[in-house]
């Protein structure tokens, strides 16, 4: 067969490519439990670091998930609760639009939805260097104990480096990027609404 003809390069591009194939679905196949297993440690993180469960190591992760938290799905969401020194703090994942995509994360609050205890995110796509800065603790960390003021908080354009006033129901905007910024306070709004209707709290 010569190898400048047709039949030789359809033959040699057809094995060549099942070859790779084959390597990425082998590869795939030995690494999926691994991915999968990442994939919920990175989740309980998230719920532990919003609910303000401290850990030193991904085994302590697990076990203080497995042995804290417990869980029940209501009206579609799924509920997480567990005591936090003394006190129940209660969870839920959220989704919703960002700025390029979706931004999946965590938004847990104290037992009468008056306080945020703490939020995390597990994903999103928002610009790096502006929007992406949601996941950076400065930002975060304007949440962990901010009071809900009918119903909602607020993120306003501020100094840029976190408003740590928790009585007034804000954060700061990050700089530079209020389209993320207005997508966090209409989604963790969202989120409070939504927890209040789960625990049947009214006010």
């Amino acid at each position: 067969m010569k190898r400048e003809g047709r039949v030789y390069t359809i033959i040699f591009t057809f094995i060549i490519s099942f070859v790779f194939v084959f390597v990425l679905a082998v590869a795939n196949e030995l690494t999926k439990d691994t991915v999968a297993r990442n994939q919920e440690l990175f989740q309980i993180k998230a719920i532990l670091s919003a609910m303000g469960i401290s850990y030193e190591s991904d085994e302590e992760a697990f076990q203080k998930y497995n042995s804290m938290v417990s869980t029940e799905s209501i009206n579609g969401s799924q509920l997480y609760t567990a005591e936090v020194n003394g006190q129940n703090v209660y969870a839920t994942i959220f989704t919703g639009s960002g700025l390029w995509g979706t931004i999946t994360g965590v938004l847990a609050v104290n037992e009468d939805v008056s306080r945020i205890v703490g939020i995390d995110f597990i994903s999103q796509n928002e610009t790096p260097g502006l929007g992406g800065r949601i996941e950076e603790d400065w930002f975060k960390r304007q949440f962990s104990g901010l009071k809900i003021i009918d119903s909602q908080i607020r993120v306003v354009t501020g100094q840029g480096s976190g408003d740590y006033d928790y009585e007034n129901g804000q954060v700061d905007a990050i700089t530079g990027a209020t389209r993320t910024s207005e997508s966090i306070e209409r989604i963790v709004n969202e989120t409070i609404a939504n927890l209040k209707d789960i625990l049947g709290v009214n006010s």
